[in-house]
């Protein structure tokens, strides 16, 4: 086994876990820890940021802003909520700096109304309990800037979409954050905010009003009269004209088969995919018809999938939702096309190209000592499906990745090729299983094979507590041999809130569950991020 030389690795991030490493942990899943639990409920606290806070403290704050702005960007983070709470607690500081790097970067952070909203509720929450309130000029300063220098339709598009979350609305930010509008289009957005539409049909009748207020006032129009409308022939023309959404309609315009052909033809593809059960209840998507050769077309459409940055994972759990034939709570149900299907997996291997390769040397090792035909908590995969899925989306994106099965002292290379289709790698998972699960056999396949390995990531249906071998001095071993830093990921499908060892070593990470934000957890740590 030769010592890596692997250009990707980054030597200076520490192997043992110090602040800045735990803190970005944090950024990333919500915990300074080393697990990271699928569809948890993220509700970041002052207790669970203790990185942050020594950080702050010890005059780095500026380092941990730049770090909350590396996660928000790109899909880093599992979840955005911990960047939100991060900035604002870097926001709330007193030395100077820090607060102005906090509120410079707002904008970049907070890039969704939404994002906003829930920040400026951190920013409260932390507040709780002293005398000073929030809003001072420079939070001011940072939300007008945040209103004045957005593109004038995307931000009418923007309150219009998203007008209140986390008890904060567009009307009380304008209003506390004393925003003088910089433009005459920021200045008619502020006015219907705050004041309503028929303040604005007020304002603007018999004006001579430049081309992009009249553009404006066209599309809040639209947005105004959509509202009211029960008329199903004017909301279609209005959804066709103006390019409204989902969520500028009300819900009795979504029993509508009209309504909802107007809004497939520019509807976001994650969204098309998140509906596609409801389209086939509404008979949108029949067989043989138009709409539904178009939107099998759209998003087996390259191009498409690329611009729409989907993650196969994502396309993954659509695809298996569909498959259920109902909705979550069973309210809906329907009959999955087999075109739809055709096209949704198609789609799958389409958005591969959307997951950018890391460099590393894999090995993704699953576990066949007991039956993989459990559920993946919180979806609808089988630990199979999902394993098989996992091993497809490594293997297509870095060129130097062994698959492996394993059980009982016995390891077998697994072969996943270009050529073979999501069906063909389940089948080649699904073994008689045996009884007891040993998770340092690839670690000491590696070694024996003289394999340099990056990165291990190794799938398990047992639960992670019931270990007969920790995989760490096995670990430890495979780097002193290979003079390599090699890290491991341990995923336990059906697993919730235990890991195989309590410590500091940044080379370990353990997964329960699994969702689209694991493989950007496992990204993150392949890259030395986190």
């Amino acid at each position: 086994m030769e010592p890596s030389t692997n250009p990707a690795k980054s030597d200076d991030f520490p192997r043992e876990l110090n602040d800045k490493a735990k803190l970005c942990r944090f950024l990333c899943y919500g915990s300074e820890g080393d697990v990271y639990t699928a569809g948890e409920d993220l509700r970041p606290r002052v207790e669970t940021a203790g990185a942050l806070l020594s950080m702050l403290q010890d005059g780095r704050g500026c380092e941990a802003v730049e770090a909350v702005e590396r996660f928000a960007d790109g899909g880093r983070a599992a979840c955005l909520n911990p960047c939100l709470f991060g900035l604002a607690l870097c926001s709330q500081r007193s030395e100077l700096q820090t607060r102005q790097a906090a509120f410079k970067a707002l904008k970049g952070v907070c890039r969704e109304p939404g994002h906003l909203f829930v920040f400026i509720q951190y920013k409260k929450e932390l507040k709780d309990g002293m005398k000073c309130g929030i809003w001072g000029r420079a939070l001011r300063k940072a939300v007008s800037d945040w209103y004045n220098e957005r593109d004038a339709m995307n931000l009418a598009k923007a309150v219009t979409k998203c007008k209140q979350r986390a008890g904060w609305s567009h009307k009380d930010l304008l209003r506390l954050s004393h925003t003088k509008a910089s433009k005459d289009t920021i200045v008619l957005i502020s006015k219907y905010v705050t004041k309503g539409w028929k303040e604005v049909q007020v304002a603007y009748a018999d004006k001579e009003n430049p081309e992009e207020v009249v553009k404006l006032l066209s599309y809040l129009e639209a947005v105004e009269k959509v509202k009211h409308s029960c008329d199903e022939a004017e909301v279609v023309h209005l959804i066709e004209e103006h390019g409204l959404e989902m969520e500028q309609l009300l819900t009795d315009h979504l029993k509508s088969k009209e309504v909802w052909r107007a809004l497939l033809k520019d509807m976001p593809l994650g969204t098309a995919l998140r509906f596609v059960g409801k389209m086939t209840v509404d008979q949108v998507l029949e067989p043989g018809s138009s709409d539904m050769t178009e939107f099998c077309n759209r998003i087996q459409d390259e191009t498409v999938v690329k611009n729409a940055k989907i993650h196969p994972f994502d396309i993954l759990l659509a695809m298996e939702n569909y498959k259920r034939c109902q909705s979550s709570r069973g309210k809906i149900k329907w009959e999955p096309s087999g075109t739809v299907l055709t096209a949704m997996e198609s789609a799958f291997y389409k958005s591969l190209q959307n997951v950018e390769s890391t460099g590393k040397r894999f090995v993704v090792a699953i576990d066949i000592s007991a039956s993989l035909s459990s559920v993946v908590p919180g979806t609808s995969l089988s630990t199979a499906f999902a394993a098989a899925a996992i091993a497809m989306i490594i293997s297509r994106t870095e060129l130097d990745t062994q698959v492996l099965v394993y059980s009982e002292g016995v390891v077998s290379p697994c072969a996943v090729t270009a050529e073979m289709s999501l069906a063909d790698v389940t089948c080649a998972l699904v073994k008689s299983p045996t009884s007891t699960t040993d998770c340092t056999l690839p670690i000491t396949w590696a070694l024996e094979e003289g394999k340099a390995v990056d990165v291990f990531v190794v799938l398990t249906n047992n639960p992670l507590w019931t270990f007969t071998a920790s995989p760490v001095e096995t670990l430890k071993k495979h780097r002193e041999k290979s003079g390599n830093f090699s890290k491991l990921v341990m995923c336990g499908l059906t697993a919730i809130g235990h890991t195989i060892a309590d410590t500091e070593d940044s080379g370990l990470l353990n997964i329960c569950g699994f969702d689209t934000g694991a493989l950007n957890v496992i990204r993150n740590f392949a890259m030395d991020l986190i």
